[in-house]
């Protein structure tokens, strides 16, 4: 069921590129993220509450906060980030090149979760890396 969500993550990270570059188009980049932003925040808890969650808050500890807080400034550093980088290039380039993000998840999940990695992974990762850099500078075409 893991692999239905990610691919629904994964059509809608590409759409949500394809509009925010339309909508950096004529805008600064932190005031596009800034809209949105508002509008994760009320989506995000309106299905919290919708689902009947809104009493787990006062549940979390403490260690888990900080996580989720760090998480969440980060969250907003990459969202910065990728706007901006929308904003001065292409789409295409762009999304490709932030897909490294792969290869920097792999190695953090090893060194910090303690995760297991097969030749598969590192291949994979390695090929994945390999076409985000062949796309992110090509030559564009004339």
């Amino acid at each position: 069921m893991w692999v239905v969500f990610s691919l629904l993550a994964a059509i809608s990270a590409a759409i949500v590129v394809t509009l925010s570059k339309v909508g950096v188009k004529n805008v600064e980049s932190s005031v596009a993220f800034a809209i949105q932003s508002v509008l994760i925040v009320t989506v995000a808890w309106s299905v919290v509450a919708w689902q009947g969650h809104l009493g787990q808050v006062a549940e979390i500890d403490r260690r888990t906060w900080l996580f989720l807080i760090a998480a969440g400034v980060i969250t907003c550093l990459s969202s910065l980030f990728s706007f901006q980088a929308l904003k001065l290039g292409q789409a295409s380039r762009t999304s490709s090149f932030d897909k490294i993000s792969l290869v920097f998840s792999i190695l953090l999940a090893v060194f910090f979760l303690k995760e297991k990695v097969t030749w598969q992974i590192v291949l994979g990762a390695m090929l994945m890396a390999g076409g985000a850099i062949l796309i992110a500078f090509s030559r564009e075409s004339t």
